[in-house]
C-alpha cells in the first residue's frame, strides 16, 4: 500500500489551481468587486418584452403603422374618471381638453387623441361615467420608460372633477420591470438565510455551509456583469435575472456541495489536503464540469428561437451555469487547499448531540474531527434501492404511470400572449386594462390592423373593403386611412381577440387578394406568428440537446442504453411540470391561494423555457448518479451492485440538492408577476420529482430491468469511448465485467484506500464514493 504521506499524483489541472491558492482567491476578490461595478443598474437596462418574433409580418407592420400613423398604435392611455358625472358634462369635458393638450405639448409624445376630440363610441365606458385619452411615445422601451416617468406623476391623480389612472403597453411593461426588481430583491432576502441554512445542516460545519453560498454569489455578480456588458450590443429580458439568481445559487450549490463532500471525504480517510483535492478534482471535478456542460447545452437550445425573451434566458443561463463550474473548479479547491481540515470547524450540530464518539488510537485529532459519525441514512438508500430493484417492473410501470398522469392535463394546454394579467390585481395598469375590458363597448384591442403598402386608387381600396368585410370572422371594417403610398384597415374581429376565430382570421386577411401589398398585425397576429416561429425552431432546439445529451453521456458511460434511458427518462420526469403549469395558472386552480389572475392561456414562450432548465437541471441529478453507478461497475463488474452502491452514495446528496434548489425557485415563485411565479414554482415542482421520484425510483427499477445490457456498445463505440471518453473513478479505472467484458481486475491500493473497518460504521469507503447526507 502506498503510504498516505507520500507525494500525490497531482494532474495538470490540480497543479493549476492549488500553484497559488492565495493569489486565486485574490484575483477572484478583485474580479469579484469588477463585476458589482461593471452590473450595477443592469436592471435598469433589461426590457420586458421580447416575444414577438423579431421577423415576422406583425412586426413589421407594427413598426410601420408606429412609424407612418401613430394614432393607430397607442401605447399609453389615460382612463379618466367622471365620478357621479358624466363624462359629457361641461366641466369634465373643459378638464379632459386641458389633460389632452398637456399630453400632446409633451416631447416624446405623438398620436394623441380622445373621446372628447373624435366622440369615438369606443373611447367612452357604457355607464357614461369613463373615457380614455390615448397617445403614442416614441423611441425604444427605455426611451418610453424615461418619458413615462417624467409625465406620469403629473398625468394620475386627481384633477378637478376627474380622476385618472395611467395604463396601456408601456405602463404595463414598465410596472412589470419595476415589481420584477423588487420581487428579485425579496426572494434573494428569502433565499440566502434558508439555502445557508440548509447548507449547515446538511455539512454541520459552518465553514463547509459558507462556501457554496460564495460560489454561488460570485457567480450571480458575474452574469449580472455579462448581462450588463451584452445589453449594449442586443436586447435582454428582464426576466433573465430570476434565471440568473435561481441558477446561480442552486448550480453553484450542487457543484460545491460535491466538491467539498468528497474533499470531506478523502480527508477522512487521512489523506492530506493537497491529496484529497487531486482526488477529488479527478472525480467529482469530471463529474461538475460534465453536468456543466450538459446543462449548458440545454440552455444554449434557447438561441435557435427569434424571440429575445428566449434569447435572453440562454446568455444568462450559460453565464451563471460557465461561471459556477468555474468557481467551482478554480477558487473552490483553492479555498479548501487553504483550509485544510478547517474546513470543518464551526461544527455547528455538536450542540444538538449528547455525546461525541470515542477516537480511534489510529486517528490524529484532525483525521477524528473529518471522520462523520455513523448514520443510518446511506443503509436507508440502500435499503431502497435493494425494494426498488426486487420489485423493477412494478416501480417502473407504476412511477411511469403516475407521471404520465400528472401531465395529462398539458392535453388542453392554450397558448397565449403576455399581457397585463401578468400584473397582481391592484397594479395600477392592470387596473386599466381591466376596467377597458369589462366597462367599454366592443372589443377594445382587439382590431386587426392591415397595413397597405403601394400605391392605389379609391376604389381599389373599396373593393378591399368590401371583400374582406364579407369575411365570415368578421364584424366591421373602419378605414383606410391614406398617407402617401401607405394605408391601413382597422378589422373588428366577431368573438375574442386572441381566440382561435380570431387566429384563423389573420390566416385569411393574409391570403385574401389585394391590389397591392399587405400585412395584418394584431395581438392574435403577433401569436399566431410566434406560435409558427416556436414550431418550425423546436425541432432544431430538441434535436440540439438529445444529440449533444447523447455524446455527453456517452463520453461519461460508453454505454449506448445510457443515454437514450437518460434523455427519456428526463423528459418524462418533467410530465408533473407540465400538467401543473395548465391546471394551476391556465385553468386556475389555486389562484387566490398562490394570488394571481389567470388570463386562461399559456404564454407561448413559457413551455419552451420550462423545458429548457428543468431538462438540464434533470441532467444535471442524472450525471451525479450515473457517474457513480458507473465507477462502481468499472470497479467490480457487478451490474446490480452498482446501481444500489450508486443509489446509496448519492441518493442523499442528490436530495439535498433539490431541496436546496427547490427552496430557490419557490423564493423566485413568490413573484407577484405571474410568468416569474410560474417559471419558479414549476421549475422547483420539477426539481423536486425528478430527484426524489424518477432519480430514487424509475431510474434503478429501469435499469434493473435492462440489467447488463445497460452496458453494451457497439465494438467501434467502445473503441470512440476507450479513446475519447472519460470515468470518474480515476485516470485509467479497469472495466467491469458485461456482456463484452471480462470481469475488472482488483483495483490498486492508492493514498485514499483504507481497509473496510477504518470508516467507523463498518462499510467499506470506495475511492468514487460520495457519502450520504450526514
Amino acid at each position: 500500500m502506498t503510504e498516505v504521506n507520500s507525494p500525490p499524483r497531482l494532474g495538470g489541472w490540480t497543479r493549476f489551481v492549488t500553484a497559488r491558492p492565495r493569489l486565486s482567491l485574490l484575483v477572484a476578490l478583485v474580479l469579484t468587486a469588477l463585476a458589482v461595478v461593471a452590473g450595477s443598474g443592469v436592471a435598469d437596462r433589461l426590457g420586458s418584452g421580447g416575444w414577438e418574433d423579431p421577423t415576422a409580418q406583425s412586426t413589421y407592420a407594427t413598426k410601420a403603422l408606429e412609424r407612418e400613423f401613430p394614432a393607430s398604435q397607442p401605447n399609453l392611455l389615460l382612463l379618466v374618471d367622471s365620478g357621479s358625472a358624466s363624462v359629457d358634462d361641461p366641466a369634465v369635458a373643459a378638464e379632459a381638453d386641458r389633460l389632452t393638450a398637456r399630453l400632446a405639448s409633451e416631447k416624446g409624445v405623438i398620436g394623441v387623441g380622445s373621446y372628447w376630440r373624435t366622440k369615438s363610441p369606443g373611447l367612452r365606458a357604457k355607464d357614461g361615467h369613463e373615457a380614455l385619452i390615448a397617445a403614442h411615445l416614441t423611441g425604444d422601451e427605455k426611451a418610453t420608460n424615461d418619458t413615462l416617468d417624467r409625465i406620469a406623476p403629473a398625468l394620475r391623480g386627481t384633477h378637478g372633477p376627474v380622476h385618472v389612472k395611467v395604463g396601456g403597453i408601456v405602463a404595463v411593461r414598465h410596472e412589470m420591470q419595476t415589481i420584477i426588481k423588487e420581487d428579485l430583491a425579496r426572494a434573494e432576502m428569502i433565499a440566502l438565510p434558508v439555502t445557508l441554512l440548509l447548507l449547515v445542516m446538511v455539512f454541520g460545519s459552518a465553514i463547509a455551509a459558507l462556501l457554496p453560498l460564495g460560489i454561488g454569489i460570485v457567480a450571480i455578480l458575474g452574469t449580472n456583469a455579462v448581462l450588463r456588458g451584452l445589453t449594449e450590443f442586443t436586447d435582454v429580458s428582464v426576466f433573465a435575472m430570476n434565471l440568473t439568481t435561481a441558477l446561480g445559487l442552486g448550480l453553484a450549490i450542487d457543484y460545491a456541495l460535491f466538491i467539498v463532500r468528497r474533499f470531506r471525504e478523502e480527508l477522512s480517510t487521512g489523506a492530506e489536503p493537497l491529496t484529497a483535492i487531486a482526488t477529488t478534482l479527478r472525480t467529482a471535478g469530471r463529474t461538475v464540469l460534465f453536468s456543466a456542460l450538459t446543462v449548458a447545452v440545454s440552455l444554449a437550445a434557447m438561441l435557435v428561437f427569434p424571440m429575445y425573451f428566449l434569447r435572453s434566458f440562454a446568455y444568462a443561463g450559460i453565464a451563471v451555469v460557465l461561471l459556477a463550474a468555474a468557481a467551482a473548479l478554480i477558487l473552490l479547491p483553492a479555498a479548501l487547499l487553504l483550509l485544510g481540515h478547517r474546513v470543518n470547524s464551526l461544527d455547528l450540530r455538536r450542540l444538538f448531540r449528547r455525546s461525541r464518539p470515542a477516537q480511534t488510537p489510529a486517528q490524529t485529532p484532525a483525521q477524528a474531527q473529518t471522520q462523520a459519525p455513523a448514520s443510518g441514512e446511506d443503509t436507508a438508500w440502500a435499503r431502497l434501492a435493494n425494494l426498488v430493484m426486487r420489485r423493477a417492473p412494478f416501480f417502473a410501470l407504476a412511477t411511469a404511470a403516475v407521471l404520465v398522469l400528472l401531465g395529462l392535463p398539458f392535453l388542453g394546454v392554450k397558448f397565449g400572449t403576455a399581457d397585463d394579467r401578468q400584473l397582481p390585481a391592484g397594479a395600477e395598469s392592470h387596473v386599466v386594462q381591466q376596467h377597458i375590458r369589462d366597462s367599454f363597448p366592443g372589443n377594445p384591442g382587439g382590431g386587426l390592423e392591415v397595413l397597405a403598402e403601394g400605391s392605389a386608387t379609391p376604389a381599389q381600396y373599396t373593393a378591399y373593403k368590401a371583400e374582406i368585410a364579407r369575411l365570415p370572422e368578421v364584424a366591421g371594417v373602419d378605414g383606410p386611412l391614406v398617407k402617401g403610398d401607405s394605408a391601413y384597415f382597422t378589422v373588428l374581429p366577431k368573438g375574442e381577440a386572441v381566440d382561435s376565430a380570431a387566429q384563423r382570421l389573420v390566416g385569411e386577411l393574409r391570403s385574401a387578394d389585394a391590389p397591392f401589398t399587405t400585412k395584418v398585425t394584431s395581438t392574435a397576429a403577433v401569436l399566431v406568428d410566434s406560435k409558427h416561429a416556436i414550431a418550425t425552431r423546436l425541432p432544431w432546439a430538441a434535436a440540439l440537446i438529445v444529440i449533444v445529451t447523447l455524446l455527453l453521456v456517452f463520453l461519461l458511460t460508453g454505454s449506448v442504453l445510457i443515454p437514450i434511458q437518460a434523455v427519456l427518462l428526463n423528459a418524462l420526469s418533467l410530465t408533473a411540470m407540465f400538467g401543473a403549469v395548465v391546471w394551476v395558472f391556465q385553468d386556475g386552480h389555486l389562484s387566490g391561494l398562490l394570488g394571481f389572475t389567470s388570463p386562461g392561456s399559456i404564454e407561448t414562450t413559457l413551455p419552451v423555457l420550462m423545458f429548457c432548465v428543468a431538462f438540464g437541471l434533470s441532467m444535471d441529478y442524472g450525471v451525479f448518479l450515473l457517474s457513480r453507478i458507473k465507477e462502481e461497475y468499472d470497479r467490480t463488474g457487478d451490474h446490480n451492485e452498482a446501481v444500489r452502491h450508486g443509489l446509496q452514495r448519492t441518493g442523499g446528496l442528490i436530495t439535498a440538492a433539490a431541496v436546496i434548489l427547490a427552496v430557490v425557485m419557490v423564493a423566485i415563485g413568490t413573484s407577484r408577476v405571474t410568468n416569474t411565479k410560474m417559471l419558479g414554482l414549476g421549475i422547483a415542482l420539477a426539481v423536486l420529482m425528478d430527484a426524489m421520484i424518477v432519480r430514487s425510483l424509475l431510474v434503478p427499477a429501469v435499469m434493473k430491468l435492462t440489467g447488463t445490457a445497460t452496458w453494451w456498445a457497439p465494438a467501434p463505440l467502445r473503441r470512440f469511448h476507450d479513446r475519447f471518453g472519460v470515468s470518474e473513478g480515476g485516470e485509467n479505472p479497469p472495466r467491469g465485467a458485461g456482456p463484452h467484458q471480462s470481469a475488472a481486475p482488483p483495483r490498486s491500493a492508492t493514498s485514499h484506500d483504507v481497509p473496510a473497518d477504518e470508516n467507523g460504521d463498518g462499510s467499506p469507503n470506495e475511492s468514487g464514493g460520495v457519502r450520504a447526507i450526514r
